[in-house]
């Protein structure tokens, strides 16, 4: 697979689609995009960016007796607001997806019935921000983060940034490319971040300082991470610093062409990190409830656990799920990411949008 071939799989993997979209595959074939499910047809509602095996799919349906029919749904965002509107009468069993930045709306909407997935004691406290009540069930996380061209900062003799606090130094003025919170997910997970780690006092003047050192903004990580970034294999960008992800590193080297190198081309400025969360939850009013409640465990079983980095380059929740060594050599482990509760978001987040574009766009 050549690099742009990478880079149109990562896109994949982390552009918000705009429309609504529903199509189908998984292990029981075709679909009517009905959604309907019943019998031996377990039917799981997610976002356009779901990726797994087929054969871990067979595995469910070998366990199981299930069949498993996938409905993408666009954009998280997208899928959110349709679970919403069709509570109790939903379009599956299972929805997945669902992250922290947008788990406080569901959750108030009572689009979940609970279920405590076997195995959840397999998966830390610190991913169980429902635990108690088990009406979503954490599936994966992932790392917003500012990438960093190797090749850039070496030819500068330049250390890469390391932090939030560098990246408004003026040694990287005019390095950084970051997307629109308003329209983008790394976007607005990378505006959290900030707010998190300066609160409501002080992430404003962050961003007003982070603008005066020449920050660029665009709409989308596609724009951003393929035409702006200059670490994009084959990329022509002339911007060294990126948002985007800690998983980017390793799809950069596994997609990439040529031998292993030592090191990714680009590497990953841990202190800037915004942690995210991806739950699934059996949804209130399913038609095939027993099925649904046997995806979950799945879910969190070792299989899917394990079959997640390389599919949706996201890290599984099980502490005993064994990583590519792809993601060992050349990931990035987060120790201390920033992180919010979800119902401080739900509560914050229109407001810190509408500011942010007002300050920044303008």
């Amino acid at each position: 697979m050549t690099r742009s071939s990478a880079r149109r799989l990562a896109a994949a993997l982390a552009l918000s689609a705009a429309a609504v979209t529903l199509t189908a595959c998984g292990s029981g074939g075709d679909s009517d995009g009905s959604g309907s499910s019943g019998g031996d047809q377990v039917t799981l509602v997610t976002h356009d960016s779901f990726n797994v095996s087929p054969e871990v799919l067979e595995k469910f349906t070998e366990q199981t007796g299930y069949r498993v029919q996938v409905l993408r749904a666009g954009d998280a965002g997208v899928m959110v607001n349709q679970a919403v509107l069709s509570k109790n009468n939903p379009q599956g069993d299972v929805l997945f997806g669902i992250d922290n930045t947008l788990l406080s709306r569901a959750l108030d909407e009572g689009v979940f019935t609970p279920y405590e997935a076997a195995g959840l004691d397999t998966v830390p406290e610190t991913y169980q921000l429902d635990a108690g009540e088990h009406r979503v069930t954490p599936v994966d996380s992932g790392d917003i983060c500012v990438n960093y061209d190797r090749a850039y900062f070496a030819e500068h003799d330049l250390a890469p940034p390391q932090d939030l606090d560098d990246l408004i130094d003026p040694a990287y003025r005019d390095l950084l490319v970051v997307q629109n919170a308003a329209t983008s997910s790394p976007g607005l997970g990378f505006l959290l971040g900030t707010v998190a780690a300066y609160g409501d006092d002080g992430w404003q003047e962050y961003w007003q300082a982070l603008r005066d050192n020449g920050v660029e903004v665009v709409d989308g990580w596609e724009q951003a991470y393929n035409e702006r970034f200059s670490g994009a294999g084959g990329g022509a960008g002339d911007r060294p610093l990126v948002v985007s992800y800690a998983s980017s590193p390793p799809a950069e080297v596994i997609y990439g062409e040529g031998e292993l190198p030592e090191e990714g081309p680009t590497g990953v400025s841990s202190g800037t990190c915004f942690r995210q969360i991806e739950f699934a939850g059996l949804l209130a009013g399913a038609g095939n409830p027993e099925g649904g409640q046997a995806l979950l465990d799945f879910l969190i079983g070792l299989d899917f656990q394990e079959d997640l980095p390389l599919q949706m380059f996201v890290n599984p929740v099980r502490p005993d799920a064994e990583l590519p060594q792809e993601f060992v050599t050349y990931g990035e482990t987060i120790e201390t990411p920033l992180t919010m509760e979800p119902q401080r978001i739900a509560e914050h987040r229109e407001d810190w949008v509408s500011t942010w574009t007002s300050l920044v766009i303008r």
